[in-house]
């Protein structure tokens, strides 16, 4: 969408020519355009977080003066010469790593594995270590480009130091102080070059959709993973909470491959969770927002719990297009199914456009109904509606069912666009505030008059700012 159009506080001037608005073209060829990543890789604390925070151009990575802070893949969106792409920050890889450790090196390796182009973050101070030279051998065997980089070198004394860096293969050392921001720009500027136009892998771009895995401790993800895959991807066991790590698979369903990715139950809230847990809810979360569409499994033969609607909300609030699977269905007989519809009407009601199927991943009962109903929300998660198409509509529902007073004036709808699809989100523009009751309204009458089964819809609201015109 514009930028400059929504700038600042998000109102609009009496003087805007509503005529040449056309947000589509944009917005179809720039909006939607899949983004490469570039994974800033290292091990502890070389300033990894402190480099993606200088990339950012502001501080949003966490940074401390102690080794380990960060743990999970954690992407961002930046901007360079007018090229996006993702930064993804990444905990301390190290080859021998044990306990929890463990797990962040492997969230490391995951983001060597799919980047498009990786930053290989060296402490120009210490010079290169053997956990250094572990990783650049593991990076000698991908095809993706790899630049090295010599940080805190603060001044020309370091660089020196830094020159012995050529000893690790990987080419010139790019010397860069993180901290002060000294060489970043000529960095940034090497990383464009060896970033693709369009990420290796990725929704728009061709490659397999990204699934998540979602619901409470024991309630069957694994087994539908496997069951799906044909394989034992995922341990199985009886006691909850089995799964920490997202666990990726490609997995083959009707001729279409599919990125699935099993996650960790959440129990609790993330910020009541402890050790181990907690670390799993932040990957569960992390995995959730790299996703396209959520599968939600439910446990059908229970009654839907805090915990199913704690992870619906976490979800919805994702923006992601979700899939309800309620679980287990070969244990519910007459009388569950009638309680269920009940539960369904009345704890489901922030995501009724979510489609629903019942299954079992224990014996295989209508799992294959997942794939229809998944690519069907992410047609709906994808789908964009014409500037003209949407105005004229909007025309003959507002005519019909006019916005509420406030103030003792009626607001007008002067314009309206679809800002971006992913999820599709609408923006009304208009002479005043319109209440949450009136813009739900008009959520619910686009989705009878577009569809949009199976994806959230935002509608939001700009009002046009009141200008005193000169004489």
């Amino acid at each position: 969408m514009n930028e400059d159009v929504l700038a600042g506080d998000g109102v609009w001037s009496d003087e805007t020519d509503w005529e040449v608005l056309d947000f589509d073209e944009e917005s179809e060829e720039g909006e939607e355009l899949a983004m490469p990543t570039l994974a800033v890789v290292g091990r502890p604390n070389v300033g990894k977080s402190t480099l993606v925070n200088r990339i950012l151009g502001r501080r949003e990575a966490v940074v401390e003066d102690i080794p380990g802070v960060t743990r999970d893949r954690v992407s961002y969106e930046a901007n360079w010469s007018g090229r996006r792409f993702w930064v993804q920050d990444t905990g301390g890889w190290e080859p021998d790593a044990k306990g929890l450790q463990q797990h962040v090196a492997r969230q490391a390796e995951l983001a060597m594995d799919t980047a498009d182009a990786i930053l290989l973050v060296v402490d120009a101070t210490v010079g290169a270590t053997a956990t250094d030279e572990a990783a650049v051998k593991k990076l000698r065997r991908s095809k993706i480009p790899v630049i090295l980089v010599a940080n805190k070198v603060d001044d020309q004394r370091v660089e020196s130091e830094a020159a012995t860096l050529w000893s690790l293969g990987l080419g010139e050392p790019r010397m860069v102080s993180a901290a002060h921001g000294r060489g970043t720009g000529d960095l940034l500027d090497d990383v464009l070059a060896a970033l693709p136009e369009t990420p290796r892998e990725g929704g728009g771009g061709g490659g397999p959709r990204r699934v998540a895995l979602v619901g409470k401790p024991n309630v069957g993800k694994s087994s539908l993973l496997n069951k799906l895959s044909g394989d034992e991807r995922s341990v199985v066991h009886d006691v909850a909470g089995t799964t920490v790590d997202p666990v990726d698979s490609l997995v083959d369903l009707g001729g279409k491959i599919w990125k699935f990715v099993d996650t960790a139950g959440l129990r609790r809230k993330v910020s009541n969770a402890s050790g181990t847990e907690f670390y799993a809810s932040l990957r569960t979360k992390s995995a959730l927002e790299a996703s396209e569409v959520a599968i939600m499994l439910i446990d059908a033969s229970q009654p839907i719990t805090e915990q199913d609607l704690r992870v619906i909300s976490l979800v919805a609030d994702s923006g992601r297009a979700l899939v309800l699977a309620f679980n287990k269905w070969d244990l519910v007989d007459e009388d569950r199914r009638l309680m269920l519809e009940k539960e369904v009407d009345r704890d489901l009601n922030r995501v009724p456009w979510a489609g629903r199927v019942n299954i079992s991943a224990q014996t295989g009962r209508a799992v294959q109904k997942l794939v229809p109903a998944m690519e069907t929300a992410l047609e709906s998660w994808d789908k964009r509606i014409s500037t003209g198409r949407l105005n004229t509509w909007l025309k003959e529902v507002v005519a019909a069912t006019p916005p509420p007073m406030r103030g003792g004036r009626l607001p007008r709808v002067l314009f309206a666009t679809q800002a971006s699809t992913r999820p599709p989100t609408f923006v009304l523009f208009t002479t005043g505030f319109l209440e949450a009751g009136y813009r739900r309204f008009i959520e619910r009458r686009l989705r009878e008059e577009f569809g949009f089964d199976g994806s959230p819809v935002r509608v939001s609201v700009r009002v046009r700012e009141k200008r005193e015109r000169k004489k």
